[in-house]
């Protein structure tokens, strides 16, 4: 795949001709190649934090807890880079990953609730590990066929 082929892909116009007010607001936003960089950027410093949240989980809960969200929304927030923020809002909210997203974001707060406001060491432990499951279905959702295949492979090993 072309490097202009894969602009066109993520930009969401693949096979359709660019309208002059497509190419006025593309003349005015970052370059593909800024895009990329800052998603990388914003996508390393997301999983260092999630890793140093991880490292600090026997040291301290509240610093597990913060690192490891902040670790989650930066590489969440990655994402609008190579899309656009309005567009990644709304794919986020689509009606097939609503309930992900909805669910991903609670145990992001109740994350965040429970090492400051109710200073719960294990149930910090526990929104964390939800907060993984969350963000992996909702990442699954991106993949075509990926939930659905999951569902599958553990209904089939259920039975």
């Amino acid at each position: 795949m072309s490097m202009d082929k894969l602009r066109r892909v993520l930009n969401g116009a693949e096979d359709e001709e660019q309208g002059l007010t497509t190419q006025v607001f593309d003349g005015t936003t970052l370059s593909f190649g800024t895009r990329v960089k800052w998603f990388a950027i914003c996508f390393c410093t997301g999983v260092l934090f999630s890793i140093l949240g991880t490292a600090l989980l026997f040291v301290n809960v509240k610093l597990f807890g913060v690192f490891y969200t902040l670790g989650n929304i930066a590489a969440l927030a990655s994402t609008c880079f190579l899309m656009g923020p309005l567009k990644q809002l709304k794919r986020m909210f689509d009606p097939t990953r609503l309930i992900a997203t909805i669910v991903m974001l609670l145990f992001f707060a109740l994350t965040l609730c429970a090492v400051f406001w109710w200073n719960k060491k294990g149930l910090a432990i526990i929104f964390c590990v939800l907060q993984f499951l969350a963000m992996t279905w909702y990442s699954l959702s991106y993949i075509p066929f990926a939930r659905d295949a999951i569902i599958k492979c553990f209904t089939s090993c259920m039975n």
